[in-house]
């Protein structure tokens, strides 16, 4: 163990070589197969085990890129879709996102402060990365509560732990349950924190899967702004920066310019979404190395629990909507 973490950032500059190495072989005929073992789930996985018994390499770095690289990964995904198709696959949705969140930040407030009885900012934030979009959501209303450095910790790492169980388990159980490729993709939008996982496990479930699920997730994420907002005037603060995500604005454009503008060329908007694909994938690496000891000591047993039951609740009452 000792020898790995004196050696890990060989390791770690190793495994990303490996990864890149391996999806670029996509572009090479008769090597294509070597590119189909590497999976978001599989990427995930070894960051994991990296962080787990490697430590963390440049995690400053780690933090900043899988951030950006996550970011261009999904603009990058609208140069594969068609407008027209993915405003119609999303809108069953679209009336669900809107009941989830409120219903979402309700409950989860309920469950926290009194069954839990747990610090009010920190069930707060819990809430609100359930209910939107993980730690882009915990962000953006962190510093509109004044959320202190230890709560965002501990609500960043128990949406980030959770968030990473659910890329393994969600394709294995919508498999199992059966669901098709709209449900699958509704159900992850609803049901996964953030938007990385969101992603991948559509990704991983199928073409539709990604397709709707990437629509209603940022759908959902602009809901940061409203929320934001609504926070500020019920904690009664004033002046506080909102952080607006901007790149769901360009994800929009870059479907319209595929819809109208490469249209009659799709290969280069399959190209570039092709490459974002790839991109997404590494971002998985990136996000499961930054695991570390520290993250899962931060999540205490009542974020968890609020965490878990309110993950639960959504969990199950959006497969229920979606299945009847």
């Amino acid at each position: 163990m000792r020898l790995l973490k004196e050696n890990n950032k060989a390791i770690y500059t190793c495994i990303l070589i490996m990864l890149a190495v391996c999806l670029f072989m996509d572009y090479i005929p008769g090597l294509t197969f070597i590119a189909l073992w590497v999976t978001p789930p599989v990427a995930l996985f070894l960051g994991l085990v990296f962080a787990l018994f490697c430590g963390q390499a440049y995690p400053k770095f780690n933090k900043k890129i899988s951030k950006s690289l996550l970011q261009y990964s999904v603009v990058g995904l609208g140069f594969g879709m068609n407008l027209q198709a993915s405003l119609a696959s999303g809108k069953e949705g679209m009336t669900f996102t809107i009941i989830s969140v409120i219903g979402t930040m309700i409950i989860g407030i309920f469950i926290g402060r009194k069954l839990l009885k747990e610090n009010r900012n920190t069930s707060y934030l819990i809430s609100s990365g359930t209910a939107i979009c993980g730690g882009s959501a915990i962000a953006a209303v962190g510093p509109v509560i004044k959320a202190k450095d230890s709560e965002m910790s501990v609500a960043l790492a128990t949406i980030f732990v959770l968030n990473a169980i659910a890329l393994f388990i969600f394709p294995v159980l919508g498999n199992w349950i059966g669901l098709n490729q709209q449900q699958f993709g509704t159900w992850a939008a609803i049901a996964i924190h953030d938007t990385s996982s969101v992603v991948g496990a559509g990704a991983a479930y199928g073409e539709e899967a990604l397709q709707v699920a990437t629509t209603i997730k940022l759908t959902r994420a602009l809901w940061i702004i409203p929320l934001a907002l609504v926070t500020s005037l019920i904690f009664k603060t004033e002046g506080r920066k909102i952080n607006i995500p901007w790149f769901i604005l360009y994800f929009i454009i870059a479907v319209v310019l595929n819809t109208y503008v490469l249209n009659s060329i799709p290969e280069v908007g399959q190209f570039i979404s092709g490459l974002a694909r790839k991109g997404l994938i590494i971002t998985m690496f990136f996000i499961g190395a930054s695991l570390s000891t520290d993250v899962l000591k931060a999540v205490g047993i009542k974020p968890l629990l609020q965490g878990i039951s309110l993950w639960l609740v959504i969990s199950i009452g959006s497969l229920i909507y979606i299945l009847l």
